[in-house]
């Protein structure tokens, strides 16, 4: 870790799925679809689960899933996959955006931090749950695109996964001459998935943490936040 005492700059850092949101979205989006019934119900249900299984496991192929989460919005178009998302939106994120992750948010605009979410789901999932949480920064997997605009299934550039999300923040402070010595950063996450990036920043919160990083945090001495109630 970093130590950048009386800088100027701060960026508060946010996981999204089980750190802001009591829930996965990349799974819940693909359970939405599963209910919609764009897709064979018992061989995405039982892909979809193994891949959630593999992500808490650490061993997630993020190329292969991206594949696998896109194909129905592949085959609906944007204008169909837009309204699905309005959809999604209502039924399922806004109903388990809680007061709680509201409040932490707020705190952090009002002492002046930027706040950015770094999240390994894709962006076509995230854009509009940052837009709803009041987040203009996201760093999510971004979506390849072909030459009508559309998605193709495949990943542009570096994915914000494990060590991806390092990359990927260096990157977008580079962009506005920033280092990690020049910034004060604190970094929310409930996953061991987001160790390289918890380990890089001023202050890590072991946010709602799974069993394995509420243990890590215990044995470093990092902040523990139990911020959400669990999702039914």
């Amino acid at each position: 870790m970093n130590n950048s005492a009386g800088t100027s700059t701060r960026l508060a850092l946010f996981d999204l799925d089980h750190t802001l949101l009591p829930l996965d979205s990349d799974y819940e989006w693909g359970e939405f679809t599963l209910r919609k019934g764009w897709c064979d119900k018992q061989e995405f249900g039982s892909r979809n689960a193994a891949f959630f299984a593999d992500y808490q496991k650490g061993t997630l192929d993020i190329h292969a899933y991206v594949r696998f989460a896109t194909e129905a919005i592949r085959k609906l178009g944007p204008q169909a996959a837009d309204d699905a998302h309005l959809a999604f939106m209502q039924e399922v994120i806004e109903p388990h955006i809680q007061p709680a992750a509201l409040a932490l948010l707020q705190q952090h605009r009002d002492a002046g931090d930027t706040i950015v979410i770094v999240t390994a789901t894709n962006e076509f999932v995230t854009r509009p749950i940052a837009k709803a949480l009041g987040v203009d920064h996201l760093l999510a997997v971004n979506l390849a695109r072909d030459a009508s605009g559309w998605i193709t299934g495949e990943i542009d550039g570096v994915p914000t996964m494990r060590a991806g999300k390092v990359t990927r923040m260096e990157a977008w402070m580079a962009e506005r001459g920033l280092s990690w010595d020049s910034v004060d950063s604190i970094f929310y996450s409930d996953s061991m998935n987001d160790v390289p990036l918890l380990e890089k920043v001023n202050t890590p919160v072991a946010t709602n943490p799974d069993d394995r990083l509420r243990q890590l945090a215990t044995e470093r001495g990092w902040r523990i936040l139990d911020l959400l109630e669990p999702h039914a």
